[in-house]
């Protein structure tokens, strides 16, 4: 993918070639709960009822329908809330499929769950890519183009539903915030005798992939140069200049890439920082910071690109407003504790004025919501947030002709406030939101069909583009190799923010995920094919007192194509997150000239590295000896 021939002729012209090898290890979400089924057919009505952990009902009903020979409308998938997901519950596991099968052939109800081992050895996983990468520079500083080889293990079969044209996932989105003219890529998958993977773990398949291996690359791009990763980062960040085309063809919205950079600069006191990284290495500590600025393409949507089992990537939401006002929102989109009902509930207050707490939002069940792709890459809010938007404007066009009836004046005259209509230049004139859905039910205009509800499909012009700058500050004990964080600076632009708890929510959750898969998280494969980290003893996941302090900023850009203006940021932090902490170590142990050391940095890996000055890989086989 690129343009091979204007890369190497930029390559040829390079006054330094900045090259990295790297392996992103195998990772695994560990939801709360695990995965389960429980199908029902019944033999009598010819109906199958299968009550599942998903986060893509409606996609599920659409394979069993495939699978099974049954028609969709005798086929009622209901996922209620589920104990996270983060991108484990997207495929359609055996146990599902067999549980369905069984309970078809059986006519009795058929139950199917995991145990915690059972969910981690064998339901999907995330990563296990190796990078081979160089950068090709100017003496100034300026980045002229790049190439770079992924090569993923699968395992024995791909997991889960990727877009269809992109086996390889969105890796192509990397550099897409820094203004690099050309680049190519080549990538190669290979199946093996694992578990299965390629799921897209909290992140839009494979940019977790894409952003690690990018801003590890600029930091040691940096270094090459001899000069400040800071600067470097500033020299080739994209500008004002929206909408910006990335070297590999995608199209970014909009965003504020050198205000993030420099909040964030700001917050942890990086002018001071080299100071005071002198005086603590005088005094035998080791100090470092980390940066990561990334943005991420976020919706998987728009029919144009992206589609599965050749289904279109759009979303669907359905309004009714009752005729006391209160209404209820039905949406496609599977919640997993993101906070859907307080976020999509938000969303038509905003619209329509009405209570958030008038509103209730239901999800999770084919027979009673529409067709929607589901929750995963961050589409909730970009997708399905959308058309929420764009519904409850349908519902307030109605509402404007029933207000216009009901004040006796032309539509014209109708002026919008939230919750109210009221008559240009007469605003004591008015009639509530609430008031005309009592019309819409008893005092409706002629020729106006009763009743006040709708609903949208909703097919995005392009992914979103949230952009996010973390640096990390860590110390490292030269003499046991274990790393602390001392601080963490998040500047997240996410566009508009609909309920700033949540979001906040989200970016700390993302970030204690980055930490443990760059501190702690270990699941490889020994010599003899044994999984390593198959329980939660060996695969560790961070608790309360492992947890760092986050300390949060943001910055708003509106996406242009967006209704709301939105642009999603549930895997911003997952995503970017991880190379801020892996660069801090990095510049940490700098006087040692080790350049990499793989995740997860295990205190003998951090004092292997320091104490022989190599680098230090992750890639499997574990050694055992």
């Amino acid at each position: 993918m690129g343009d091979k021939e204007a890369t190497d002729r930029a390559f040829a012209q390079a006054d330094v070639v900045s090259s990295l090898k790297l392996h992103y290890p195998r990772s695994h979400p560990s939801p709360i709960e695990n995965c389960g089924a429980v199908a029902d057919f019944n033999n009598a009505t010819g109906k199958l009822t299968v009550y599942m952990t998903t986060q893509a009902p409606h996609i599920v009903r659409a394979a069993v329908a495939l699978i099974a020979e049954l028609p969709e409308h005798l086929i009622r998938i209901i996922s209620p809330d589920i104990g996270g997901g983060f991108g484990n519950k997207v495929p359609v596991y055996p146990g599902y499929v067999c549980a369905i099968l069984s309970s078809i052939l059986t006519a009795k109800p058929v139950k199917w769950i995991e145990d915690k081992s059972g969910n981690l050895s064998s339901t999907g996983f995330g990563r296990d890519m190796y990078l081979d990468s160089e950068m090709a520079l100017r003496k100034d500083g300026k980045i002229l183009a790049v190439r770079f080889k992924a090569t993923t293990d699968q395992g024995a079969f791909f997991a889960d539903a990727q877009p269809s044209k992109f086996k390889i996932g969105l890796v192509h989105s990397a550099f897409a915030c820094y203004d690099v003219p050309t680049g190519h890529i080549t990538a190669q998958g290979a199946y093996t005798n694992k578990a299965p993977g390629g799921v897209a773990y909290r992140c839009s398949f494979r940019v977790t992939e894409a952003m690690f291996f990018q801003e590890r690359m600029m930091q040691a791009a940096a270094v090459d140069l001899g000069m400040d990763q800071a600067e470097f980062r500033r020299r080739n960040l994209v500008r004002d200049d929206f909408p910006h085309r990335t070297p590999f063809g995608f199209l970014t919205d909009s965003g504020q890439y050198l205000k993030c950079l420099q909040i964030g600069l700001d917050a942890i006191g990086y002018d001071t920082f080299e100071q005071e990284k002198e005086e603590a290495r005088r005094r035998g500590r080791l100090l470092g910071i980390g940066i990561s600025t990334m943005t991420e393409p976020l919706g998987a949507g728009n029919s144009r690109e992206y589609d599965i089992l050749g289904i279109k990537m759009f979303d669907a939401a359905e309004l009714r407003v009752h005729p006391t006002g209160k209404a209820v929102l039905k949406i496609g989109a599977q919640t997993q504790g993101q906070g859907h009902e307080t976020t999509f509930a938000q969303i038509v207050t905003h619209e329509l004025g009405i209570p958030a707490l008038d509103i209730v939002v239901e999800h999770g069940d084919t027979d009673h919501t529409p067709f929607g792709m589901g929750t995963y890459a961050s589409r909730s809010t970009p997708v399905a947030g959308a058309a929420t938007a764009m519904v409850a404007r349908k519902i307030r066009a109605k509402a404007r002709k029933l207000a216009a009836h009901l004040l006796e004046v032309s539509e014209e005259d109708v002026e919008w406030e939230l919750g109210r209509f009221y008559v240009r230049g007469a605003e004591d004139r008015g009639v509530t939101i609430q008031e005309c859905a009592m019309a819409a039910y008893s005092n409706m205009p002629d020729g106006m069909e009763p009743g006040l509800e709708n609903n949208a499909y909703y097919d995005p012009p392009n992914l979103t583009w949230p952009f996010a700058c973390y640096i990390a500050k860590v110390e490292v004990d030269p003499e046991t190799g274990v790393w602390d964080v001392l601080r963490f600076v998040a500047v997240d632009d996410c566009g508009v923010r609909i309920n700033p708890m949540i979001v906040e929510g989200q970016i700390m959750g993302g970030l204690t995920e980055a930490y443990a898969m760059s501190n702690m998280q270990f699941q490889t494969y020994d010599a003899d094919g044994n999984l390593v980290g198959a329980n939660y003893m060996d695969y560790l996941l961070p608790t309360a007192w492992e947890t760092p302090g986050f300390e949060l900023y943001e910055v708003v850009t509106p996406s242009p194509h967006h209704p709301i203006g939105a642009k999603g940021v549930g895997e911003c932090a997952a995503v970017g997150g991880p190379a801020a902490y892996v660069n801090a170590v990095i510049d940490a142990i700098s006087g040692s000239g080790v350049r990499n050391i793989d995740m997860p940095l295990l205190p003998d890996r951090v004092w292997e590295a320091l104490h022989t000055g190599d680098d230090v890989s992750g890639a499997p086989p574990f050694r055992t000896a």
